[in-house]
């Protein structure tokens, strides 16, 4: 099993967002193909055509890293998209594999209680732990709220990807769908990159890939993207609307999940909205436990 799909599409798909006036060459006439000829990506990455074309068939296995700045500063990558292109090449020759631990199935994953306490603690705003694949594997009483909805419906298992593809409540939801939309795959996509031989998330993608025409053609543009700090609007169906800044942190003793929080703007209506979830929480449990 190798990676060399990825590669290739990973490649071509950044070469072919890149004009050539953006990349400061004449535009010429006659062009055959988006973007930047593959020799004109190889003369400004300062190597053959023949060379390049490798690369670009998904031959990464035991490339420099000097080479990959190389055509990374051709292809103008940011930074989410230079840290994609070196997982691609770890990977290609083995030292991922080599240097990053075993992972546990994260199916079977359970939060240790002292997460669970950490948590819990977090009174003013959700706060939960997701996995790359946008699984919800831990979260506090005010994140169960929060995402009420995705918990709601069992075919969602619990993921915010098929929620948000394939539930027509994320519509409701996310305001700004769109955006929320591009985001999912992104982070899917970046997961794809950094751990390829992951068989849930396989089938998680051929499942939104059939099921959602709107997932196939995200999942085709192949773009990846850092998702640590930002704002984002919601409307929850108990309080309404709410504008919410967030922070992932990438858990330092356990690879490849993500402890999110969100929060509001102290004195904002967005505050005084998730009071009242909160509220609206504890009298749920409370019910549902009596």
């Amino acid at each position: 099993m190798d990676n060399r799909a990825e590669i290739r599409e990973f490649l071509t798909s950044r070469r072919a967002r890149i004009s050539p006036e953006r990349a400061g060459l004449p535009a010429g006439s006659r062009r055959r193909v988006p973007g930047l000829r593959r020799s004109e990506v190889a003369a400004l990455a300062d190597m053959s055509v023949e060379y390049y074309a490798k690369l670009e068939r998904g031959n990464l296995s035991g490339v420099s890293p000097a080479v990959l700045e190389a055509v990374a500063r051709a292809l103008r990558l940011d930074d989410a998209e230079r840290a994609h292109l070196l997982r691609l090449a770890q990977t290609a020759d083995g030292s991922d594999a080599l240097a990053r631990p075993r992972r546990r199935s994260t199916r079977q994953w359970t939060p240790h209680r002292s997460l669970q306490w950490t948590l819990d603690a977090i009174t003013a705003g959700p706060a939960f732990v997701r996995n790359g694949r946008m699984d919800l594997l831990a979260a506090n009483q005010l994140a169960r709220a929060f995402y009420c909805d995705v918990y709601a419906t069992a075919g969602n298992q619990a993921n915010l990807a098929r929620f948000n593809f394939l539930d027509p409540a994320s519509r409701r939801l996310y305001p700004d769908w769109e955006q929320a939309a591009d985001i999912a795959v992104a982070i899917l996509r970046t997961e794809a990159g950094r751990n390829p031989y992951d068989k849930d998330l396989h089938d998680l993608v051929g499942e939104l890939s059939t099921r959602s025409d709107e997932f196939r053609t995200r999942w085709g543009a192949h773009d990846v993207r850092h998702h640590g700090t930002g704002t984002k609007r919601f409307h929850h169906h108990t309080v309404g609307d709410l504008t919410l800044a967030y922070e992932g942190l990438e858990m330092a003793a356990e690879p490849g999940l993500t402890l999110t929080i969100y929060t509001a703007e102290p004195g904002s209506p967005s505050e005084e909205g998730l009071r009242l979830l909160a509220s609206w929480a504890a009298t749920r449990e409370t019910q549902a436990s009596g």
